[in-house]
């Protein structure tokens, strides 16, 4: 089974001025109260890792982290797998009893990692796929950042003119009333709406956020959804890239970790959140079944580049399918980074030019009457 000797290497070389003892105090980053989430479990995986690559045993290197850790629920976690392990359970066992923190996945690298001797390696690496994870994840929302701050202070302009600067003009043009613009006219209808019965507007948009989400949750919803991201141009190519490269990444680290092919497409599916993609994965898991083998499966979908799709072939009939995964995926992970910082560029200005646009038409629509105000009196 290979090993990423290298990855294991540039850890080792980190840690190696300091003792598992002192990176323990970085366990108090984590938030007391909460869920545990991504960022815990890196941690949790980290620090394990570590210990484990020193010479602590695993269930005293669990009782540590129970008893370091600010985080409650994670504590408490981690101290039910430590008594499961204590009672006679495997950890890979105890893991999968935690309600969610560990997924199918994880689960099957540990129990690889178990059998096989080498479970510091395995959480190694399960840390440095983590961690790729989350900061492609900061990335996406980095580069939503600039254009949702500005939709947010677009809202708040146009706020500020129909609260404050509609109702102080409109006694001025009723005199001219017949003469007005459209856009002024139906300005100064909105405005006089929400001045007059601003006490509905809470409860209004709060109705229609419960109704938004109400019909987002149908599964009807959700599958049109998941249906209008693979048709439009852009989109389609950040979402298919994005789940590709993840999917890449933990079939390549469970099959070379001896995983069962089957176990490692199913676990895939949990990191998928598009029904579309993850009916893709099914199909390859019945392939297999089938035994097609997995390129069968990447073969016959419309969804993946070709690229993909004849790598993917090559490496399934030569043997040599968990390298080629990785290195499709350290290709496409780049591919996506240059993609989403493009996208981030391109909204910018779109975004601006949508807001001068908007504040534009406010403002003209304040400044003609006002001209035509001024003609009237000479």
């Amino acid at each position: 089974m290979a090993i990423d000797t290298a990855a294991l290497g540039r850890r080792k070389q980190t840690h190696k001025s300091c003792s598992w003892r002192e990176w323990l105090a970085r366990l108090n980053a984590i938030q007391i109260g909460g869920k545990p989430g991504m960022v815990e479990r890196m941690m949790f995986t980290e620090q394990l890792a570590l210990m484990l690559e020193t010479g602590s045993p695993l269930h005293s290197s669990l009782l540590t982290l129970a008893r370091t850790t600010r985080s409650v629920p994670l504590a408490r976690i981690i101290q039910d797998v430590a008594d499961g392990i204590d009672k006679g359970g495997s950890f890979a066992v105890a893991l999968s009893r935690t309600g969610g923190l560990f997924d199918v996945t994880y689960v099957n690298l540990i129990s690889a990692g178990e059998k096989g001797g080498f479970l510091p390696e395995v959480l190694t690496q399960l840390y440095e796929t983590d961690r790729k994870r989350v900061e492609l994840r900061n990335s996406v929302k980095t580069a939503l950042f600039y254009p949702a701050f500005l939709l947010l202070f677009s809202v708040a302009v146009v706020a500020f003119v129909m609260l404050v600067l509609f109702p102080k003009f409109a006694p001025l043009f009723e005199s001219i009333h017949d003469r007005l613009p459209t856009s002024t006219k139906v300005l100064m209808a909105i405005s006089d709406v929400m001045v007059n019965h601003w006490a509905w507007i809470p409860g209004a948009l709060a109705a229609g956020i419960l109704a938004l989400v109400f019909v987002l949750m149908r599964p009807a919803t959700r599958l049109r959804i998941d249906r209008l991201k693979l048709t439009m141009p852009v989109v389609r190519e950040v979402i298919v890239r994005y789940y590709l490269l993840q999917t890449l990444r933990v079939l390549a680290l469970s099959l070379e970790h001896g995983v069962n092919v089957l176990d490692a497409i199913r676990g895939c599916r949990e990191i998928v959140q598009n029904s579309y993609f993850r009916d893709f994965l099914d199909d390859t898991a019945r392939r297999v079944e089938l035994g097609e083998g997995i390129g069968s499966g990447f073969s016959k979908t419309d969804m993946l580049p070709e690229l993909v799709k004849q790598m993917i072939v090559t490496g399934d009939d030569t043997g040599n399918l968990a390298p080629v995964m990785k290195r499709v995926a350290g290709h496409y992970e780049d591919e996506l980074a240059k993609k989403i910082e493009l996208i981030s560029k391109l909204a910018e200005p779109l975004m601006l030019l949508l807001m001068g646009g908007f504040v534009g038409l406010l403002v003209s629509s304040l400044i003609l009457p006002i001209f035509q105000l001024s003609k009237a009196v000479h």
